[in-house]
This record gives C-alpha cells, sequence and structure tokens, in this order.
C-alpha cells in the first residue's frame, strides 16, 4: 500500500455508532387509590339499668293491693287503693267522707238484665223474681224485682258475689270522690235515666199506660261512667251486700279498714242485731237526680215482699281477683264451662 492511501485510510473518521429509537410510551392504568381505613367500630352502649320494680301498694293494715290479671268478659277491672266514700253535704246516713281502701276487683259492665236472670232461673238454680209492673220484661232491660236473697243467689251461681256498698261506690265514683260516675256535673236525661222536668224515665212513655211509673230504659242506653261501667247511675236501684247502717260514722269499724263489708261483716238472713234492712244504690227511673249520687244510701227489707213491701230493684255481681281467675280459665275453656268451673267465694 502506497504511503497516501495509507494515510488516507489512518486519516478517515471513525463512524458514529447507531442511535437506538426511544420505545413509544406505552399507557399505564391510574394508580388506584388506597382503600380508606376502616373506621372503628363504635363500642356497645352500656346495658341499660334494669328499670327498678315498682313499690307495692299497701294498706295502712298491711294489705298488698294486687295489680288488675285478665279481665272477665263483661267485667272491668277497678283498681285497689284508696278511694274517698261517703260526702259531708250529702244525707245524714252517708256522712262522713272517709278514705277507705280496697282490694282490687272486678265489677259486671252492665246491670243484670231480664233475659239473663229468667234463664237462670229456668233452671232452677236461681230463685223467682222479677217486675210486677208491665213493660219491664224487655230481655235487655234490667231485672228488678228479685229480692236481696236473689241477687246474691244469682251472683254465686256466675262464680261472683253481690258487691259490698264499698265496692259498688268506689265503681261508681272512680278514686276520687266524684258525685256521678262521670264526674261532679248534675245528672240529666242525657247522662242517666232518671226523673226530670218532663217526669219520669225522661218523660219516655211505656207501651202499656197503666200503671203510668214510667219505666226502665234497656241497658247501656247512656254513656259509660267511671272505669266504663254502664247506668251505675239511674235507671234501675242496685242491691248491695251490707246491711244499713245509720251513718258511715255510726257504723264505725265495721265500715273501715280494707274491704269493710258493714255491720255483721254482711252476714245474718234476717237481721243484724236490730238492723233489718239492706243497702241499694244509684238512684232510678222513678227518682230525681239527687237520688242518683255515687254516695247516697237507701235501705230496704232484704226479702222485699209483695205482701210487705215490694220495691223493683236490680243489681249486677263482682269478683275477686280470685274469683276473676276462675272466671277466665272457664271462659276460655268453653261457654258450657263458665259457670261450672267458676268458684263462688264470700265478698
Amino acid at each position: 500500500m502506497t504511503p497516501a492511501l495509507v494515510l488516507a485510510v489512518s486519516c478517515r473518521a471513525p463512524s458514529a455508532p447507531p442511535v437506538e429509537a426511544e420505545p413509544a410510551p406505552v399507557a399505564m392504568a391510574p394508580a388506584e387509590p388506597p382503600a380508606p381505613e376502616p373506621e372503628p367500630e363504635p363500642a356497645p352502649a352500656p346495658a341499660p339499668e334494669p328499670e327498678p320494680e315498682p313499690e307495692p301498694l299497701v294498706a295502712p293494715d298491711g294489705t298488698v293491693i294486687e295489680p288488675c290479671g285478665e279481665v272477665p268478659e263483661g267485667m272491668a277491672c277497678i283498681p285497689g287503693g284508696p278511694f274517698i266514700r261517703g260526702s259531708d253535704d250529702g244525707p245524714a246516713n252517708a256522712r262522713p267522707a272517709q278514705t277507705i281502701w280496697l282490694q282490687t276487683f272486678y265489677m259486671d259492665l252492665n246491670e243484670v238484665t231480664y233475659k239473663d236472670y229468667k234463664d237462670c232461673q229456668a233452671t232452677k238454680e236461681c230463685l223467682r223474681g222479677g217486675p210486677l209492673y208491665n213493660d219491664f220484661n224487655r230481655p235487655t232491660q234490667p231485672i228488678v224485682g228479685p229480692s236481696w236473697f236473689a241477687a246474691v243467689r244469682y251472683c254465686e251461681v256466675k262464680g261472683k258475689h253481690l258487691p259490698t256498698e264499698s265496692q259498688w261506690e268506689k265503681a261508681a265514683r272512680g278514686p276520687d270522690g266524684a258525685r256521678y260516675p262521670w264526674g261532679d256535673e248534675e245528672a240529666t236525661c242525657e247522662l242517666a235515666v232518671i226523673e226530670d222536668e218532663r217526669g219520669r224515665s225522661c218523660g219516655v212513655d211505656k207501651k202499656f199506660e197503666h200503671p203510668k211509673k214510667g219505666r226502665t230504659f234497656e241497658i247501656g242506653s247512656r254513656p259509660p261512667g267511671a272505669y266504663g261501667l254502664y247506668d251505675m247511675a239511674g235507671n234501675a236501684w242496685e242491691w248491695v251486700y251490707d246491711w244499713a247502717s245509720p251513718s258511715w260514722e255510726a257504723c264505725g269499724k265495721a265500715c273501715q279498714g280494707t274491704d269493710p263489708k258493714g255491720p255483721c261483716g254482711g252476714e245474718g238472713k234476717d237481721t243484724c242485731g236490730k238492723v233489718e234492712k239492706r243497702v241499694v244504690k244509684g238512684g232510678s227511673w222513678y227518682w230525681d237526680a239527687s237520688y242518683a249520687t255515687s254516695y247516697y244510701r237507701r235501705t230496704h227489707f232484704p226479702h222485699n215482699l209483695n205482701s210487705v213491701e215490694f220495691h223493683h230493684f236490680g243489681f249486677r255481681c263482682s269478683a275477686s281477683l280470685e274469683e276473676g281467675r276462675a272466671l277466665v280459665e272457664a271462659q276460655k275453656a268453653g261457654p258450657a264451662k263458665a259457670e261450672d268451673e267458676a268458684a263462688p267465694t264470700e265478698p
């Protein structure tokens, strides 16, 4: 090789290294945000403090007043406890007003009806009794005319008892000593079946004219009063268990304490000492509003003999807690057993 050629070759610039192409950018999915931290669960609330059992109501003599149980059909529960019996402004035999304690009991919503009484009489379990006036024999009119003994017997057959006067008065006036079952408002014919300016029975004519003395209405014709009971004022007078007394004051201890039953404890057939009459309550279709007060006390011979002195009195029954439980069980067992299984006890 010639020197010139060698020089030419040796003087040639070195070749540039190949340029590598940049890779195309690759699309990247956006990064997911980090999952939020779970919120801490709230601490469980502390269990509520159990409510303390209410203190039992206890009468001054130590009797524990029980609450209402399951109520028998056709009755209302009359809660036990204190109530005001009598009146300082009423008739002398209704004085004084006193606080009396009763055990819880049940009372019929309605007066015993003519039909119910006659159905019982037909079985020969109940004593004969009924009205002497005409137009008093509609099926749902209150039965009137049975003696006190007949009323007691009917209630016993039904597994109940004739209410004591204190029971009746508590059921009629409520716990606060109201004059009437609805309160202190004077009785009117809108509230009770009584005599008003139009005449007896709110001026309603009888089906038959003679005797022209008015009549009872079908039960429940007026609004209910205390505890949902009907006709506790007006319609028919109602027998109660007690012997009469000249006044609550004269009756003394026999009419005080818890669940008093009046003179002789209500016992005795014809008399209690010199006392010969029992008590009736509530007024009637025949008498004006003043006789329909809850504290008014009328008295009458328990035999209610037509040959001596006959009056058209009715009644309703009550039940003790024990009697009430038996009635509920019998009613659940079926109507055929309801009367057989209810065990009557003393009022």
